[in-house]
């Protein structure tokens, strides 16, 4: 991938899903804070062990460069810089031996070490 920094992503070629899983659990964490109207800001920063980390945090407002994926009952905030990196990618809930987490599944990673949040393009 080229440098997400040289170029923008315009609002009509990106792309960002969440699973049915992400979806329900997202539900559930907005449903037991009593913040219904809370969306889920994921971002990308620099750090970690392979370069780039993601980051989540809930959110009541949309900057006017934001993405928003969803629908009404669920949001997913994404800032513009941070879409470079994401563009393409996908929010799952995985609830296993290890533990139960958020992960995203990045096209535009090409490594990613072993906790799962980090990444390099």
């Amino acid at each position: 991938m080229s440098d997400p920094f040289a170029t923008e992503t315009s609002k009509a070629e990106a792309s960002f899903t969440i699973s049915d899983a992400a979806r329900t659990r997202l539900l559930q964490i907005f449903a037991q804070e009593d913040k219904p109207d809370a969306m889920l800001r994921v971002k990308v920063s620099g750090g970690g062990c392979a370069g780039y980390q993601y980051g989540f945090d809930f959110e009541s407002t949309i900057a006017k460069d934001d993405f928003v994926f969803g629908d009404d009952a669920v949001k997913v905030v994404v800032d513009t810089v941070s879409m470079g990196f994401l563009s393409g990618a996908e929010i799952d809930f995985v609830n296993d031996m290890i533990g139960a987490a958020f992960q995203i599944k990045n096209p535009n990673a090409v490594t990613s070490c072993g906790c799962g949040t980090s990444f390099s393009t």
